[in-house]
Formats: structure tokens, C-alpha cells, sequence
């Protein structure tokens, strides 16, 4: 197992930007691919992107394609969301997960609130 803690969530205007981090403790971080999901209020977890275990390959979601950036640092145990021309309905709550399988994944941090303004 994998222990996960996400932050740097909080309140941005619209056209910003946030980096968020989810540090991992535990087993070899480097094992594990790594993903970022979100949850707006009234709707499901919507999977926003994710990347390779040795970061040389990530997928994003269509709502966040060329707008997020995955990156991860295997000597920090650290995986990075940077989130840039940040609109309104990115405003939700930012979870990390990993899994040894890729998109599997049954480690998940406890989330971190993002909040756009308009």
C-alpha cells in the first residue's frame, strides 16, 4: 500500500493557475502509476489524467487537455497537477490515487478543494 497526501488547493480567479502535489509514502512510489481525479459538488469522480510510472507518457481528459500538466519526481515521491487557464468548472475537490496496474487504482489521497472564481 501507498499512502498519499495531496495540497495546494484554494481559491483562484478565473484564467489562473494552481500547482497541486500528492506526496507518497509507503511502498516505491516508482511502482505505482499515478492518476488525478476530481469531484465537482452533485456529480461523480470524473478521471482527469494520468502518467507512467516512469512519467515518460501521460493521457488527460478532454475538459483538461492543454490546460493541466501531469509530472511526477520519483526521488521526491511526489506526482504534480499544474493547472493553468483555470475556468469555473474546474472548481472541485482534487484527488490523487495510484495503482500498480493502470487504471486500477486503490490508493487514494483525501483530496484537496479547488475553487474557481468567475
Amino acid at each position: 500500500q501507498v499512502q498519499l497526501v495531496e495540497s495546494g488547493g484554494g481559491l483562484v480567479q478565473a484564467g489562473g493557475s494552481l500547482r497541486l502535489s500528492c506526496a507518497a509514502s509507503g511502498r516505491t512510489f516508482s511502482d505505482y502509476v499515478m492518476a488525478w481525479f476530481r469531484q465537482a459538488p452533485g456529480k461523480g469522480r470524473e478521471f482527469v489524467g494520468s502518467i507512467r510510472r516512469s512519467g515518460s507518457s501521460t493521457s488527460y481528459s478532454n475538459a483538461v487537455q492543454g490546460r493541466f500538466t501531469i509530472s511526477r519526481d520519483n526521488a521526491k515521491n511526489t506526482v504534480y497537477l499544474q493547472m493553468n487557464s483555470l475556468k469555473p468548472e474546474d472548481t472541485a475537490v482534487y484527488y490523487c490515487a495510484a495503482g500498480i496496474v493502470s487504471g486500477i487504482y486503490n490508493n487514494w489521497g483525501q483530496g484537496t478543494q479547488v475553487t474557481v472564481s468567475s
